[in-house]
């Protein structure tokens, strides 16, 4: 579904990818750890042609990103955002068809506030959260708005970005389920960022390693473990002695 090959992007004098190359299979759920600062973002950035890579490639469905009709192409991905970022001023429920609302997509209001709905309803929400808005709604209900907006238009591909960040252990492992049940039930092919290694064990069909804008390893989430990799070993273990220097 998504392949990048020699991808490589620089801030001047900042390398922050180098040559990555990297597969993710149609309906997988691929996971991407690394610390801060390692590239996750901009490597998410380049393949939603946020950000235009240096050099090598992105395709999807064998399609360059960098060629393709931006709405159409767009209207394939949906996204859950680390901070779930909802508008303000907007009512949840217009937060959740915000895509359904206008663009290429656009659907009768009506229509849009009860598919916005039903994805409330499948996230654990009621009906009656629909017409508050963000400020009135816990962290991990926000997370959860973040959620059904990124499943709105029944999207091929999601991406996570930090899924858990701000939540506590039991708001996290639920926000897990989630993800794990839709994209299961979806079929949908699913890249997420995370530095949580509960999230990745919870939701990975594989994993990939980025460090210092370098794929280190990649494989099935069931060999994290045994990966023997060092720059994996010392992340999930999270041991101070390693490969990876800790910023002091």
């Amino acid at each position: 579904m998504i392949d990048l090959s020699h991808v490589s992007k620089a801030f001047g004098e900042n390398r922050v990818l180098r040559d990555v190359t990297l597969t993710i299979d149609k309906g997988t759920s691929m996971v991407i750890i690394g610390g801060s600062g390692t590239g996750k973002s901009v490597l998410l950035k380049c393949i939603l042609g946020l950000v235009t890579p240096d050099s090598g490639t992105i395709s999807l469905d064998g399609q360059d990103v960098t060629k393709a009709d931006r709405d159409a192409f767009l209207a394939r991905f949906g996204m859950l955002f680390q901070g779930a970022a909802l508008f303000d001023s907007l009512p949840v429920w217009q937060n959740v068809a915000f895509r359904l609302l206008r663009g290429s997509l656009q659907k009768p209001r009506d229509e849009a506030r009860a598919i916005a709905i039903d994805k409330l309803r499948r996230v654990g929400l009621k009906p009656d959260v629909a017409d508050r808005f963000p400020a009135e709604l816990s962290g991990g209900m926000q997370k959860r708005v973040g959620l059904a907006r990124a499943i709105a238009a029944d999207p091929e591909i999601i991406f996570f970005d930090e899924p858990t960040t701000g939540l506590d252990p039991i708001m996290a492992g639920v926000i897990n389920e989630l993800i794990r049940e839709i994209v299961t039930e979806m079929g949908a092919t699913a890249m997420t960022i995370t530095h949580d290694m509960t999230s990745v064990r919870a939701i990975a069909d594989r994993v990939a390693m980025l460090h210092d804008g370098v794929i280190q390893w990649t494989g099935p989430v069931s060999q994290l473990d045994s990966s023997g990799d060092a720059y994996v070993d010392q992340f999930i273990s999270g041991r101070a002695e390693g490969p990876i220097e800790a910023v002091r």
